[in-house]
């Protein structure tokens, strides 16, 4: 069958099974290969990427469910890594071995958008269903903080001495 997807903001054709995972019309067909096969079975989160803004496991989502949503993979969330997510990750060398980061920064990704302004305990719960076997989680959870305090300082013009939010962040940390 064939079917048009809205992918990164392109329109693409993709002539495959009906019950293709959507994480192999990505990887295979249309050759974005940085969201990543984990499980298979929705419980790790590295094949996590968003429909219509929502974080979903692309893995047990067949590419016939997907319909006219727009689909965002990890090189759509911004093609010169300009996010704040994607800036702080590189600051706070987040990744260990980075396997699972597309998935971690698609899920953060989302929660940012529906939620500024999240608590620990909301950032805990939304990135709960990722998997990181480096163990990273307290930099995963340092680096939300810091993005969506940089995103914060951004839309309000930012602090003195404090344009990208970062310091705010470590220091809040502190507290």
């Amino acid at each position: 069958m064939s079917f048009t997807l809205n992918v990164n903001g392109k329109s693409v054709t993709a002539d495959v099974p009906a019950d293709m995972p959507l994480l192999w019309v990505l990887r295979d067909i249309l050759n974005l290969k940085g969201t990543k096969f984990g499980c298979g079975i929705a419980m790790c989160g590295a094949c996590t990427v968003h429909l219509d803004g929502r974080a979903t496991r692309s893995c047990v989502t067949p590419v016939s469910a997907v319909g006219s949503r727009e689909i965002t993979t990890i090189e759509g969330l911004s093609a010169d890594g300009s996010h704040p997510l994607q800036q702080v990750w590189l600051e706070l060398d987040v990744p260990q071995c980075g396997y699972c980061q597309a998935g971690q920064l698609m899920t953060a990704s989302a929660l940012l958008a529906r939620n500024p302004h999240p608590t620990d305990q909301e950032i805990d719960a939304a990135m709960s269903g990722n998997l990181c076997r480096c163990a990273t989680y307290l930099r995963i959870h340092e680096g939300v903080r810091a993005a969506a305090s940089r995103m914060a300082a951004a839309s309000t013009g930012g602090g003195p001495g404090e344009p990208d939010g970062l310091a705010g962040a470590r220091a809040e940390e502190e507290r």
